[in-house]
C-alpha cells in the first residue's frame, strides 16, 4: 500500500498540536514537559516563557517550585544541550544519550583530553560531592580545571540545583550529582533509547530518521534497532521523505486555526530537526540563527509560522514583525503581548 503523503501544513499543525501551541495544556508542569519532550534551558527565562506559551495559567513561581520540589530537573541531555525535563524523563534521556554526548565532547577536544582524563576528573567531582552535596561552578573549575569543568558532567551526571538556573537566579552555577538528587531507575540503555525516541515522536512527529537523529544527537545507525522494535505508523512528506510516527497521535486538519504564540530563544520547534513543519520559514532562518546572533532571537507565531521577533523592554513587549500584519493578527498579538508582559512583571 502506498503511504499517505502529508503536506507541510499538515505537518505544521501536527507539531504545533503536540507542542501545545494550538491549545495550551491543562496538565501538571511535569506532564506538560513530558508531552513536549522537555524545553531547552541554556538561558533560564527561556524555559519559563516556553512553558508559559504551552501551559494554561502558569506563573513564574510554579516552575521555580517544580524545580525546588524536584518534579522537574535541568541537565545536559540531547545534543549536549541544557534541557528542563520531567523527573521521570531525566534518567532515560541521560542514559540514552550518554555515549553520544561523550563522543561529541571528545571529538571537539581531540588531542587535548582523553576519556581516561575525564573519568579521573569525574572521580574527583564524585568525591567532593559526596562530602559537600553540591558544588559551585568556581569550585568545579578549581577542582578539575576550567576546560574540563565544562565537560565533566558528561562523565558524572550533574543537575542544576535551585536557586541556580531559575528566573530569579539566572546564573546556573550550582550543581549536584543527579544520582543524589533523584533515584536512579532500573532501566537498560535499550529501554532508555526507546523511551527517548517515543518522546520525540510524541512531541514532534511524524518525523524522519534524520530528524530523530538531529534532535537526539544519536547516530542513525544507533536508533534503527530501537525504531524497529516500536509499533510505528508510516507516512511520506511532499518532498518524498519517509516519516515515522506513534499510533494514535494527533494529526489535526490543515485548516485548524493556529493562535498567535510567543516563543523564547532557542525554541526547539525552530531547529532544523523540525524544518519539515515550516514553523520557521526558511527565508527567515538566517535572521533568527546566525554567527552574529549566537543566542538566537525570541519570536512570535502568526498562523503557525514565525512572523517576527519580540523583546521585553521597560515593562513592555516590543514587536518587530517581518511583514505587514493584518488588523486581526495585530490585535491578537497585542493582547497576547500584554499577558506576556504581565508574566515578566
Amino acid at each position: 500500500m502506498s503511504e499517505r503523503v502529508l503536506t507541510q501544513r499538515e505537518l505544521n499543525r501536527a507539531v504545533l498540536a503536540r507542542q501545545h501551541l494550538l491549545q495550551r495544556s491543562g496538565a501538571t508542569i511535569a506532564r506538560t514537559l513530558q508531552r513536549v519532550g522537555g524545553l531547552q534551558a541554556q538561558y533560564a527565562p527561556s524555559m519559563y516563557v516556553g512553558l508559559w506559551s504551552r501551559r494554561r495559567g502558569l506563573s513564574r513561581g510554579d516552575l521555580t517550585s517544580a524545580l525546588e520540589q524536584r518534579a522537574v530537573l535541568q541537565g545536559t541531555l540531547m545534543r549536549v544541550t541544557i534541557h528542563v525535563v520531567a523527573r521521570d524523563d531525566y534518567w532515560p534521556f541521560a542514559l540514552a544519550t550518554r555515549e553520544a554526548r561523550r563522543a561529541m565532547w571528545l571529538k571537539a577536544r581531540r588531542g587535548a583530553v582523553s576519556a581516561d582524563d575525564m573519568e579521573a576528573a569525574a572521580r574527583l567531582v564524585r568525591e567532593r560531592l559526596s562530602a559537600n552535596g553540591s558544588l559551585h561552578r568556581k569550585e568545579l573549575e578549581q577542582l578539575v580545571g576550567k576546560a574540563d569543568a565544562v565537560g565533566v558532567g558528561l562523565w558524572i551526571d550533574l543537575v542544576r540545583v535551585p536557586p541556580s538556573g531559575t528566573w530569579e537566579h539566572r546564573r546556573a552555577d550550582l550543581f549536584a550529582a543527579a544520582e543524589d538528587w533523584i533515584d536512579v531507575p532500573d532501566i537498560t540503555v535499550q529501554d532508555a533509547t526507546e523511551k527517548l525516541l517515543c518522546s520525540y515522536l510524541e512531541a514532534f512527529g511524524p518525523a524522519s530518521r534524520s530528524d530523530i537523529s538531529s534532535y537526539t544527537g544519536l547516530q542513525q545507525r544507533d536508533i534503527v534497532p530501537a525504531l524497529e522494535r516500536l509499533p510505528l505508523r508510516r507516512f511520506s512528506s511532499e518532498a518524498g521523505d519517509k516519516l515515522l510516527d506513534l499510533p494514535r497521535q494527533p494529526l489535526p486538519h490543515p485548516d485548524t486555526p493556529a493562535p498567535v504564540r510567543f516563543l523564547p530563544t532557542w525554541d526547539a520547534t525552530l531547529l532544523v530537526h523540525a524544518r519539515r513543519s515550516g514553523i520557521l520559514p526558511e527565508q527567515y532562518r538566517s535572521r533568527i540563527f546566525s554567527v552574529k546572533n549566537p543566542h538566537s532571537l525570541s519570536t512570535f507565531l502568526v498562523d503557525g509560522a514565525v512572523a517576527g521577533t519580540w523583546r521585553y523592554d521597560k515593562g513592555n513587549i516590543q514587536l518587530d514583525p517581518f511583514e505587514r500584519l493584518d488588523r486581526a493578527s495585530s490585535k491578537a498579538l497585542q493582547d497576547e503581548a500584554a499577558r506576556l508582559s504581565d508574566f515578566h512583571g
